[in-house]
């Protein structure tokens, strides 16, 4: 048994859309009355190695309900990410190998873990059902749905009207990702807005197959620290889930005062009741956003970080952006000064680069041509700098060192 009134709360709080709350409601009512708890279905493909706070979005709902007593069926698409989900995409997409998949699904699950209580999970990989199918298993699911109703999806609508090619395995993405609703039994499923469509079809697959049909329960893209677009890491406006605790205190004070109690909805703990507080004295201006936003920060940081990491990057937020003491203990980034050329200049691209956290120097001079790069807080553009002991180097959001000349007589190194 359990409470039907809180269990409905956590689901509507940040909620994007609720096909029928009533359909819901009666979910809810007739499983509890089964003596058992919700089965809340979860997909995720591993067609990246990482994920940030905007795929965390449903993993920190499926927490809430877990500490409430529910289960959360989580699905590996091994199987469909060969395939690649179609959606948003103006064309197809290439297709993972055995060996890329199988890489990315277990960093998956441990990022994954970092969100929900694995204890309370019941984890399966579709592969488990889709590699024992027979040929004719697959014509059975295809008789389920018609090339109309695919072709309902605007991705593959527009892909048609402009004459671009739609290849026949993308068709049953939205068919195996609503099957696996079938073989997991799922009561609610969880999917973000861009998933309607596969989402709906789920329940519809259910009823065909005689099992009673899920409810789903829309959550909102996360919008990124642009303010703008969804959160991306192709567009870098993303929080990693995997990142420091110090880049990840920085980057959410970024996120735009607009958005702060959106971030409350959709990344944090934080009961509903006191977000809607928050809420009040933001809109009635009795608080400081910069005030509430660090509390923000304290709580999406100490889901993923102990506490003794969130302290220090609390403390290195504090040092850095609002008292500028640059006293504070930050990772040294040693100079040469036999390098400085005669006009007192130090060339900022191999000074960057010999911190070892870029790539290739062309990495470097595009984060300074982008304006990426800070000196004592002032944005430069040059690739040269008059180099000073104790100044500060900023580079993107989170990675901040601190010049220290090298000692006499010594190769250059680096202390991080």
């Amino acid at each position: 048994m359990f409470n039907v009134e809180e269990t409905l709360k956590y689901l509507l709080n940040g909620a994007e859309d609720i096909n029928d709350i009533n359909a819901l409601r009666e979910k809810l009512e007739e499983v509890n009355k089964e003596g058992r708890t919700l089965r809340i279905k979860f997909g995720m493909d591993p067609s990246a190695p990482d994920i940030h706070l905007g795929h965390a979005v449903a993993l920190r709902k499926i927490k809430q309900l877990q500490d409430l007593g529910h289960t959360a069926v989580v699905i590996i698409g091994d199987f469909t990410g060969a395939i690649g989900d179609p959606t948003g995409k103006s064309k197809t997409r290439n297709q993972l190998t055995d060996e890329q998949v199988k890489y990315n699904a277990q960093t998956y699950l441990e990022q994954i873990f970092k969100v929900i209580d694995k204890d309370k999970t019941e984890l399966h990989y579709n592969s488990e059902w889709f590699a024992n199918m027979s040929f004719k298993d697959v014509i059975n699911l295809c008789s389920k749905t018609t090339v109309a109703r695919m072709l309902e999806r605007d991705d593959f609508n527009n892909r048609m009207n402009n004459h671009k090619p739609i290849a026949i395995h993308e068709f049953f993405y939205p068919l195996m990702q609503a099957y696996d609703s079938v073989e997991v039994k799922s009561d609610l499923e969880l999917g973000g807005t861009d998933q309607t469509f596969n989402v709906m079809m789920g329940r519809n697959i259910q009823k065909d197959f005689g099992v009673a049909q899920q409810v789903p329960v829309f959550i909102p893209l996360l919008i990124g620290l642009d303010g703008k677009e969804k959160m991306s890491k192709s567009l870098g406006n993303y929080i990693g889930v995997n990142e420091d605790a110090k880049t990840m205190y920085t980057k959410v004070m970024k996120v735009p005062d607009d958005l702060i109690v959106t971030y409350y909805e959709l990344t944090t703990d934080i009961h509903p009741d006191k977000v809607k507080n928050i809420k009040k004295l933001l809109e009635k201006g009795e608080v400081n956003p910069r005030d509430i936003k660090m509390h923000l920060a304290r709580s999406i940081v100490s889901l993923y970080h102990t506490e003794e990491e969130l302290k220090e990057a609390e403390a290195n937020f504090q040092a850095i952006f609002q008292k500028k003491d640059i006293d504070v203990e930050l990772p040294e980034l040693v100079y040469d000064s036999n390098l400085i050329n005669d006009e007192g200049l130090y060339p900022l691209i191999d000074c960057i680069f010999s911190t070892g956290k870029y790539k290739s120097k062309s990495e470097v001079r595009r984060l300074i041509q982008q304006g990426a790069v800070k000196l004592n807080g002032e944005k430069t553009s040059e690739f040269s700098f008059v180099p000073e002991e104790g100044m500060v180097i900023q580079v993107g959001k989170g990675n901040v060192f601190k010049l220290k000349e090298q000692e006499k007589n010594k190769t250059l190194t680096k202390t991080l």
